[in-house]
């Protein structure tokens, strides 16, 4: 008796599975936004030097603010301000003769800056006077916290495979709950900086362990479901934070919003079951049969388990002997192994660059921050919705490898339509978009099926490093344009059909049983 019937005979699908998916997606609610929250607190608005300490014994007399900034700060070519530089001198002909203002001497920023509080009414620009010489540690902010995230995908992975998923998810819940309330209230950039590696290195696993505890969980019928419920938990939250950020517009009110579900989550976490083929593959057949009859009695189907005794369960799934413990070298000893680590790596790196790249790409929308930001998580439902519809029709290698193939047509069409075309070229993006986060969606799904109980959450986090990679060299794909114009675009284009290649080379597991050792993959794939 293989496990999956058992699991069909209790309700692979009813109210304690629900249950999880539900508890599961307030979690994954909050790691969107706070993948994205760079977007709203690393904001940089516009801003000139302070000119307030200038006013020595009334020196300005009756000018007005304007005439005052004329005097006193150049004027870039649009007519602001400049941001970074003012006159060395106090410049009181410009009154009556603005022309040759940009022939005068001028200095950097002597006493600070004046900022446009209009939209954002505080950043981290703002709070440390991230501008000018220092407007790069915005942007590292985004990669501080990919790279923290990089390192907790192989360290949380590799820990829930020996602890167990429910252990490792509670104390990613604390941790990550705990470092990103605290850096919330940093008092330098340097302090927020270091925490925000930290809240990368835990907050991310929730969704490598949920992602996990759910497929264990649900028979094979509602595997694809389950996929796309997740997948639609990130759609909400970058939807959703669009409109928190457009109500809370300072950076500390933001991150503590936004991590706020975790809370909820941590108390939720006592209904959350420890996954019952990892206690059964590990020989703790008296805690599985524990979870198995609680499963069954919120299923109402208590009489099947009843009749099942602890030490039956040890023959549903015959364990690797002699081993009690697996680490990440066990993904690279076999050659099947090897093989499965080497392709589903290489696709979560390309679809990781496809995705992004277009995501950091796509212009000519002419909306305000706000609604691109909707607009981005809004393009992705109905992608992820054909997706439900493709997995069982066509399955999971096809899904894969058509999403993939058609996000490289779309990069490849833009390369061949003219940049003056902006609403054209937006449209062939989105869609491109689209395509990319079906992919995404899709290859969790299937990674999870491929690989064995025994090593799944191993595999899942060195996944989820080789994609954060991908993450983390998006934007320098597209500085490749310095070189030629059309290099970034033909190498994302590249990237994906060569994606696209390696998917279907991968087995399909549409309708099979997940794999519970490392001899099922050694000896059926």
């Amino acid at each position: 008796m293989k496990f999956e019937d058992l699991l069909t005979e209790i309700n692979g699908f009813g109210r304690f599975q629900k249950m999880i998916i539900c508890i599961s997606f307030i979690g994954r609610f909050t790691l969107p936004c706070h993948f994205l929250l760079s977007n709203f607190i690393a904001v940089i608005p516009s801003h000139h030097c302070d000119i307030s300490s200038l006013d020595v014994d009334g020196i300005f007399g009756n000018l007005s603010w304007e005439e005052r900034l004329t005097v006193s700060i150049p004027k870039q070519e649009d007519g602001t301000p400049a941001s970074c530089h003012m006159f060395s001198h106090l410049q009181f002909h410009l009154l009556s003769n603005s022309s040759g203002s940009t022939d005068l001497p001028v200095v950097r920023c002597q006493n600070g800056w004046v900022y446009d509080n209009s939209t954002f009414s505080s950043t981290l620009a703002t709070q440390w006077d991230l501008v000018c010489d220092n407007r790069g540690l915005n942007k590292a902010v985004a990669t501080i916290f990919f790279v923290g995230s990089m390192f907790g995908a192989v360290l949380f992975g590799g820990l829930s495979d020996r602890f167990g998923r429910k252990p490792m998810l509670l104390v990613s819940y604390v941790l990550g709950m705990g470092l990103a309330v605290a850096s919330a209230f940093s008092s330098s950039f340097i302090m927020f900086a270091v925490l925000r590696f930290f809240t990368g290195l835990t907050l991310p696993a929730i969704i490598t362990i949920s992602s996990v505890l759910n497929v264990e969980w649900v028979d094979i019928q509602h595997r694809r479901l389950v996929c796309v419920i997740d997948s639609m938990g990130w759609t909400f939250g970058t939807t959703t934070l669009a409109l928190i950020a457009f109500c809370i517009r300072d950076w500390r009110w933001l991150i503590l919003a936004v991590t706020s579900p975790v809370f909820l989550c941590t108390i939720l976490w006592w209904w959350i079951p420890e996954s019952a083929r990892w206690l059964m593959v590990n020989g703790k057949t008296q805690t599985a049969h524990f979870y198995l009859h609680r499963c069954a009695v919120m299923n109402r189907c208590e009489n099947i388990t009843s009749s099942i005794k602890p030490e039956a369960l040890s023959s549903i799934i015959m364990t690797d002997t002699g081993k009690g413990t697996f680490s990440y070298l066990d993904l690279v000893k076999t050659p099947k192994m090897r093989r499965l680590a080497l392709l589903t790596g290489t696709i979560w790196f390309c679809v990781a660059v496809a995705s992004y790249g277009i995501s950091l790409n796509i212009t000519g929308f002419g909306l305000n921050v706000y609604m691109t930001q909707f607009v981005y998580g809004a393009i992705e439902i109905p992608a992820k919705l054909s997706m439900y519809y493709l997995l069982e029709k066509i399955g999971r290698r096809r899904t894969e490898t058509g999403a993939l193939f058609l996000t490289g047509i779309t990069l490849m069409i833009n390369i061949f339509t003219p940049t003056d075309q902006q609403v054209e070229r937006t449209i062939v993006a989105v869609l491109g978009k689209g395509f990319a986060a079906a992919a995404f969606g899709t290859i969790v799904l299937y990674s999870s099926e491929l690989y064995p109980t025994v090593l799944r959450q191993n595999g899942l986090g060195y996944n989820s490093f080789v994609g954060r990679l991908g993450v983390s060299l998006a934007p320098l794909v597209l500085l490749l344009d310095s070189f030629w114009g059309y290099l970034p675009q033909i190498t994302l284009c590249s990237v994906a059909f060569f994606a696209s290649l390696v998917a279907w080379q991968l087995p399909e597991t549409r309708g099979r049983c997940l794999p519970e050792t490392i001899e099922d993959i050694e000896g059926t794939q």
